[in-house]
């Protein structure tokens, strides 16, 4: 049997196109034949969260649960305390991770809806407090400036609570994640950037790290264009560009948006440089793909999380090298 100890997550958030909802519960089997620890996956248009879990749960139970993350605006703490105690109850055993974010303008409001609003350290914290005081067994009135709730309890028990986890990129919500939070979760910066991060995150408190490590056993020179529109995507939004500034990309950040400004999408998607790719999004054999999840690791996260780049002709191929390269590595 394998050590189900390895601090190693793996997240179905970068395959939910590449293979729909279906594959989950195959890369958890393989995940958790590896020995991994857990098993991730995001929302945004694609599958619904806590579906995919209860469907990854009910086949593949050695697994803790995580959600990285899901837009707080989407649901109320009340809904999403439900959501997370009904993963516990079903498995009982493993660790359920609610890992909420603020998410952005572009999915919480304009796909989804909901207004996104300007407070997002002071929402967050409201929404975490709430959402802690509604997985407990007590009745919970509650006023805030984000959320009001009376006479809320919990129909569900559990031995065991679900943690919250922040997703967080920049110093006042890693800070608040430290504080506030069971873990935060850092997700598209270099294993150098950990640092930095972590020293944040401890100076509010002592969440656990979690990171997403983006990593694919594949050719690098063909599929690199690939890497780079991914991080272009990204670039363009102030909270990731601020944050590869940080992580020591800001002349190609600052050519990015100025060709996307001057509505030169293919100039701003060249400028993604080498060395961002090369931090961010790392391509290559098996050895290169271990010490890069290594390295964060080593770098302070206590449990990265494989976000496989699953570039090539047989993507489910690449996802089981790529696991395998991961986990030889710890």
């Amino acid at each position: 049997m394998p050590d189900r100890s390895l601090p190693l997550g793996v997240t179905f958030a970068s395959l939910q196109g590449a293979f729909g909802p279906n594959a989950a519960i195959d890369v958890a089997r393989t995940a958790a034949d590896l020995g991994f620890r857990s098993f991730w996956t995001a929302e945004v248009t694609g599958p619904e969260a806590f579906g995919l879990l209860g469907s990854v749960g009910a086949t593949v139970p050695q697994l803790d649960l995580g959600t990285g993350v899901v837009a707080l605006q989407l649901r109320t703490p009340p809904l999403l305390a439900m959501a997370a105690a009904t993963l516990q109850a079903l498995v009982p055993d493993r660790d359920i991770l609610v890992g909420i974010g603020i998410s952005s303008p572009v999915v919480a409001g304009r796909w989804h809806g909901a207004g996104y609003g300007d407070r997002p350290l002071a929402q967050t914290r409201e929404f975490v407090t709430l959402l802690r005081a509604c997985l407990s067994d007590e009745s919970v009135d509650f006023e805030g400036d984000f959320y009001k709730v009376s006479k809320f309890r919990l129909g569900i028990r559990t031995e065991r609570t679900p943690k919250i986890v922040i997703g967080a990129l920049n110093e006042g919500m890693l800070r608040l994640a430290g504080e506030v939070a069971d873990g935060v979760l850092l997700n598209y910066l270099p294993a150098t950037h950990v640092p930095w991060s972590v020293e944040q995150v401890r100076k509010g408190g002592d969440a656990r790290i979690y990171c997403y490590a983006h990593v694919g056993v594949t050719d690098r020179e063909a599929y690199l264009s690939l890497a780079q529109r991914d991080l272009f995507s990204y670039a363009t939004v102030d909270a990731y560009a601020n944050n590869f500034t940080r992580a020591g990309y800001g002349d190609a950040v600052a050519q990015i948006r100025e060709r996307h400004a001057a509505k030169d999408r293919k100039g701003a998607v060249a400028a993604v440089s080498d060395e961002m790719v090369d931090g961010i999004d790392v391509m290559g054999d098996a050895e290169l793909v271990g010490a890069t999840v290594k390295a964060y690791a080593d770098a302070g996260v206590d449990e990265p999380i494989v976000f496989v780049l699953p570039y090539g002709e047989d993507p489910m191929a690449i996802v089981d090298a790529t696991l395998k390269a991961a986990a030889a590595a710890f």
